[in-house]
């Protein structure tokens, strides 16, 4: 009788153990198919935390201690993302050549992983914000509702989401309709057809100065820009292109350098050398101005980023305040639908 109370004792104080040590880890299990590589990195903020072995034949499992967060799964040079929590058991599975949109998790703690592979589908099929942005009023109203519904759905399809989770999920959603709404609402300061603010007196890199009425009769489409600016640099070779193909047309491509003294030493003849040699080393073609001083065109137009597009009409009045980018196919479809 004592034998069977110790042994009785002794599977208690084990199953309490393992109880306890349960929820200070957790285990990670899968499988790759298609692989090529040999480990499967694990990275938080601060960097990676775990590096898993993976087998030949695709499979890997291991054990880690995490602060519950977001996490960065790494592998074949591709990313996928995963929520871990000690006392998770997640088994992962994916095709390691399209680990992304092929990677599944099951076991306990995967909803959250599942969760945000949903919401991030989502926002994949948000397409271009721009596009949402220039819908009539009760159109644009009727998508922000329906895009929040979706993420609503979402959220509510998957049980035992953590609460971190969850208050992130909510606050992301709360500031996309923030951020649609402010925009839409700075958008209509500038709908179509009102008068657009001027610049005056800017000067051209071919000699003289130029004003927003030197080219009253045309339509305008202005590219403000800078010479550090690397997404205004990305997009040159694509306005060059539309210049040469629209040259003969009604339309003026009219580019204003944004380049001031504070990125050029604190000096205002530096910033204007600075933008001349660029202009010059990349034969840039257009009307090429230089706004020096002057920063009233960029505050009417609340510009904050660059690159920022403004096409205008021959009267001086506003068409798109937020033009799409000579990248984009869009551009040319709207400068058809104007006759251009």
């Amino acid at each position: 009788m004592k034998k069977n109370s110790l042994l009785l004792f002794t599977l208690i104080l084990l199953a309490s153990c393992t109880g306890k040590n349960a929820t200070e880890y957790l285990y990670l299990s899968g499988k790759l198919e298609n692989n090529k590589d040999s480990i499967l990195t694990i990275a938080g903020q601060t960097g990676i935390i775990k590096t898993i072995a993976i087998n030949t034949d695709g499979t890997f499992k291991d054990t880690l201690r995490v602060e519950k967060a977001i996490y960065t799964l790494t592998t074949n040079a591709k990313r996928a993302p995963i929520y871990l929590k000690n006392g998770f058991n997640i088994s992962i599975n994916a095709n390691a050549e399209d680990f992304m949109t092929s990677i599944a998790f099951s076991g306990h703690g995967s909803e959250n992983s599942n969760f945000m592979l949903a919401q991030i589908k989502e926002s994949q099929k948000l397409g271009d914000p721009t596009a949402i942005l220039e819908l009539e009023e009760n159109q644009f109203k009727t998508k922000l509702e329906t895009i929040k519904q979706k993420y609503d759905s979402i959220l509510n399809s998957y049980e035992n989401i953590d609460s971190s989770l969850v208050e992130k999920a909510n606050q992301q959603t709360a500031e996309m309709m923030n951020y649609f709404n402010k925009t839409y609402a700075k958008n209509k300061a500038f709908a179509k057809g009102s008068p657009s603010p001027e610049f005056k007196n800017y000067i051209d890199f071919k000699g003289g100065e130029k004003s927003l009425d030197s080219f009253k009769g045309k339509y305008v489409y202005i590219d403000v820009w800078a010479t550090w600016c690397g997404p205004c640099i990305q997009q040159i070779p694509f306005l060059n292109s539309l210049e040469k193909e629209y040259h003969r047309k009604n339309i003026a491509f009219v580019s204003i350098s944004t380049d001031e003294s504070r990125r050029s030493g604190g000096s205002w003849d530096a910033a204007e050398n600075k933008w001349r040699k660029f202009v010059k080393d990349k034969q840039l073609t257009g009307t090429q101005l230089w706004a020096g001083q002057d920063y009233d065109f960029q505050k009417a137009y609340q510009i904050n980023s660059i690159p920022r597009f403004i096409l205008i009409d021959p009267k001086g009045n506003i068409v798109n305040a937020n033009a799409p980018r000579p990248s984009e196919p869009r551009l040319k479809q709207l400068f058809t639908s104007l006759g251009i």
